[in-house]
């Protein structure tokens, strides 16, 4: 008797019309939309700008994909650079491939260039594209549905998803990894939100909180998966880097909430607030140079009147 699956497609590719576009490509690119609108809503309502996600993600996107990329083909450097591989395929990001990892790490520094370029605490913009940056990933963890890869252990549950066969895997029906990890996510999503207006989270707790949840799945999540990885004391690498990130994300909550308790009052100052502060800032220097030119002008004075008066003094001891 034949048991319930989900079926995988038989194509990795989508029609838009005469224009192809891979499926992983386009799980990823919905993603990064649906981030964009939904941080932008977030982060209206913490009383910034709209426009200035989409502003910001224009820094902390390519930085994500690249550093997504980076990761993915450093820890699993064997899939091109070993004997019969090609090393060039370590570019085709659309045959999947994006460690998360690498993505977030980079596409913060993206995100603190796009801030300070607009005077934004990243903290706060943080916390406020945390649950679109964890939405975004339910929606790309798809991408490896469509490229039949990520899978778990082999099982006859009515949700396992069907494998046909093909390069380096077997026909069968294994447990669906990349929903579990993208329902995980959407759950991420809603506690986090949840979260953050139950407790007014502030300062990047709120980003830290999405970081510990995500770990936390994302460790039993990885523990099931049967593609080749790195071992560490019997642990996949992917494991051990949610356990470290896990505890990372908590001690930063706790200390943050220590030290800077609250949240931001002012999330996005206004360009005239910040070119007042600039103008103000250059005329304080300016205002510093000519108070020390002065106070350097008046000790010149005094100077020159002291040496009168050695010179007044002396002349008559001369003319004696």
């Amino acid at each position: 008797m034949d048991i319930a699956y989900i079926p995988s497609p038989s194509s990795g590719v989508i029609h838009l019309g005469p224009l192809p576009l891979r499926g992983y490509a386009f799980c990823i690119i919905l993603g990064v939309f649906v981030a964009v609108w939904y941080g932008n809503k977030r982060w209206i309502a913490r009383g910034g700008k709209a426009g200035t996600v989409a502003d910001i993600s224009v820094w902390a996107v390519p930085f994500g994909l690249v550093g997504g990329r980076l990761y993915h083909v450093i820890t699993d450097y064997q899939l091109y650079f070993s004997d019969g591989k090609n090393w060039v395929d370590a570019f085709k990001i659309w045959e999947g491939g994006l460690g998360i990892w690498g993505a977030i790490a980079f596409g913060a520094v993206g995100a603190w260039i796009g801030c300070r370029r607009r005077g934004i605490p990243l903290p706060a913009y943080a916390d406020a594209i945390a649950p679109a940056i964890v939405l975004a990933q339910a929606i790309g963890r798809w991408g490896n549905w469509f490229n039949q890869e990520l899978y778990g252990k082999a099982t006859d549950l009515p949700w396992a998803v069907k494998i046909s066969e093909g390069v380096n895997r077997e026909a069968g029906t294994y447990h669906p990894t990349f929903l579990y990890e993208s329902l995980w996510c959407v759950g991420v999503a809603l506690l986090v939100v949840w979260a953050d207006r139950r407790f007014k989270l502030g300062h990047g707790r709120a980003f830290a909180l999405y970081v510990a949840a995500y770990c936390a799945g994302r460790a039993w999540i990885e523990y099931m998966r049967v593609d080749e990885a790195h071992h560490v004391l019997g642990l996949r690498l992917n494991v051990w880097t949610a356990i470290i990130v896990f505890v990372l994300a908590v001690v930063y909550m706790v200390v943050s909430a220590r030290i800077r308790p609250g949240r931001e009052e002012i999330v996005e100052p206004d360009r005239e607030t910040l070119a007042k502060g600039a103008t103000a800032k250059g005329a304080t220097a300016k205002d510093g140079e000519g108070a020390k030119d002065s106070e350097d002008a008046k000790a010149g004075t005094q100077k020159a009147d002291g040496d009168d008066s050695v010179d007044a003094d002396a002349a008559p001891a001369k003319n004696v």
